[in-house]
């Protein structure tokens, strides 16, 4: 008598071989890519800086998030620290990236400052956990290169809007400005104004633990801001 089974256990055997294979496959895919672990870490964290009671986040709450050791952590990164700055990192690329991009697009120093204030306000309406790195309440109780290194960031972003600033003066001049306007006479004064307004912004959005916008009148603002 022919032991062999039938068609049908054949093609079960089948499925099942297929099917155990394809687990295989998938914890293979599952393993994370050169790098994928690293923005894991550091995407997380972001999140984590979201929360609205400003918990410092520590390195135990970090790993049990992504559910790995503490251990695993430090593969990546040599400290805590070092997470920091790869946000910061982050920060830095992406806000001089979009900064350069208006400055190419915009000829008028006015449209550039616009520009560029509108950029601030909207990447932290869509990034909060970067608001608190940006005013350094993540900062607090860490190394305190970081709060040099977030400072250096934020004096860019001024310098650039001053440079803005500058463009607007002449502009104005070669046009025949009478030179009344508060952009055209007072440079620094302005570029620190306009600084605080972006920062209050920040506090306030961090303040109601993300519930005010930043971007809230935000046109009208800039009105009041840059008018003549």
């Amino acid at each position: 008598m022919n032991n062999r089974g039938s068609p049908s256990e054949d093609s079960d055997s089948i499925e099942s071989s297929e099917i155990a294979a394809n687990q295989t496959n998938a914890k293979i895919r599952k393993r994370p890519r050169p790098g994928e672990r690293r923005l894991q870490i550091l995407q997380v964290l972001a999140e984590m800086l979201q929360n609205p009671s400003g918990e410092r986040v520590t390195t135990a709450a970090l790993a049990s998030k992504i559910q790995v050791s503490e251990a695993a952590l430090y593969r990546h990164f040599a400290s805590k620290a070092q997470m920091f700055e790869g946000l910061i990192a982050f920060i830095e690329q992406t806000v001089f990236g979009l900064i350069n991009q208006i400055n190419q697009k915009e000829d008028s120093g006015i449209a550039q400052i616009r520009g560029i204030v509108q950029m601030l306000l909207v990447f932290a309406e869509k990034n909060p956990g970067m608001v608190r790195v940006l005013l350094g309440d993540a900062l607090l109780q860490e190394d305190e290169r970081l709060q040099e290194r977030i400072n250096q960031v934020l004096d860019r972003v001024e310098a650039s809007i001053k440079q803005s600033l500058r463009i607007a003066q002449t502009q104005a001049k070669s046009s025949g400005s009478n030179g009344s306007s508060p952009y055209i006479e007072e440079v620094g004064v302005h570029s620190a104004i306009l600084m605080s307004f972006i920062l209050g912004r920040w506090h306030r959005f961090a303040r109601s633990g993300f519930k005010r916008l930043p971007t809230d009148s935000m046109d009208a603002s800039l009105r009041i801001l840059l008018s003549a």
